[in-house]
């Protein structure tokens, strides 16, 4: 298959596709549900907060899956171009986006789950979980800059003729590359 062809473009729009729900989903919680924290109660934090979370777990659990694939499989496309380099900043983005959740913010969710009856230990659950996904979101809006610059990248360099693209900082493709 050549390096570049149809089934590149649509693997770099799936992982594109991927990290912007990512990014669309964690900016959504910071900026319309982290606000409503003060006034999640034990009597009402559940219905907020719970079915959502477990149904994001069950959805995002999938699509993290895909994103490495994706992220992995465009890393090899193009493991001889400096576009090598987003790819694989996602992969790395995303492994370390899901240790983060695994080990802190996973917790905090069974935690919750399972039913806080403590005034004092919701607010310190609901706390703790939003500083953890603060970090997730910051990982998550990595991803997607970099997704992103990946495509920038390649309008920038398919614009511009080859003796340009020094001057421009972008690197020149190599002869196999040039032919592709």
């Amino acid at each position: 298959m050549k390096r570049g062809g149809s089934l590149d473009l649509a693997n770099a729009c799936l992982l594109f596709l991927c990290t912007s729900m990512y990014l669309g989903t964690g900016w959504s919680l910071v900026l319309f549900t982290f606000p409503i924290a003060p006034q999640l109660t034990v009597d009402n934090y559940y219905l907020q907060f719970v079915p959502q979370v477990q149904a994001a777990t069950r959805f995002f659990t999938w699509m993290t899956a895909v994103m490495l694939l994706s992220a992995g499989v465009l890393a090899w496309r193009e493991r001889k171009t400096a576009l090598r380099w987003y790819p694989l900043g996602v992969l790395v983005a995303v492994v370390v986006a899901t240790l983060l959740t695994r080990i802190y913010i996973f917790p905090y969710n069974d935690e919750m789950a399972a039913g806080i009856t403590s005034p004092e230990r919701l607010t310190e659950v609901l706390g703790a979980w939003m500083r953890m996904n603060r970090i997730r979101v910051g990982l998550w809006t990595v991803q997607w800059l970099l997704t992103l610059g990946y495509f920038v990248h390649r309008v920038l360099r398919a614009e511009q003729p080859v003796g340009e693209r020094w001057r421009l900082g972008l690197s020149v493709p190599s002869r196999r590359e040039a032919h592709a």
